[in-house]
């Protein structure tokens, strides 16, 4: 089989790549594009490790094949952050301790940057519903929801009490 040629863009940037007509957007992502954030956890869409959204809606990468990222916008967990400056999802992942292995927290931070681009003011059980995709098996999930509530309240530009 030939290889089929996919213009897209990633993370805002103009890319191309080559890739096997049955060839996941996950491996394309690692092994082609060399973005290694997002991760297999399971290679069936129970597990939310490798989470990306495309044209901003969230998906697992591991069920989307390369070649139908062409024409679309992918984001990733390399995207989330500007330079050096982590996005107010990341530091109040670090600042709630919201982590431990890590392994998760790509996937996670993808989701909650979806959720919160979608509805800014969730209410807890409504981020509970969204990321109710994404397995952390490390730190069980109040830490990631007082995360995912200060981060929405500090995007909306509300004061931390």
């Amino acid at each position: 089989m030939s290889k089929i040629h996919v213009t897209t863009t990633v993370n805002g940037e103009p890319a191309e790549f080559l890739c096997e007509p049955q060839e996941s957007m996950l491996d394309v992502l690692r092994d082609t594009l060399k973005l290694t954030g997002s991760k297999e956890g399971c290679g069936s869409g129970d597990c939310g490790a490798c989470s990306i959204t495309l044209d901003g809606r969230l998906v697992c990468s591991c069920l989307m094949l390369g070649v139908e990222a062409e024409g679309h916008s992918i984001g990733t967990i390399e995207g989330v952050a500007r330079g050096d400056e982590l996005h107010p999802i990341q530091r109040k992942f670090l600042e709630h301790a919201a982590l431990q292995c890590g392994f998760c927290t790509p996937g996670l931070i993808v989701a909650v940057k979806a959720l919160l681009e979608k509805n800014p003011n969730p209410t807890e059980t409504e981020a509970r519903f969204w990321i109710a995709g994404n397995l952390c098996r490390c730190t069980g999930y109040d830490k990631i929801l007082r995360a995912i509530m200060d981060a929405a309240a500090e995007l909306r530009g509300e004061v931390a009490a």
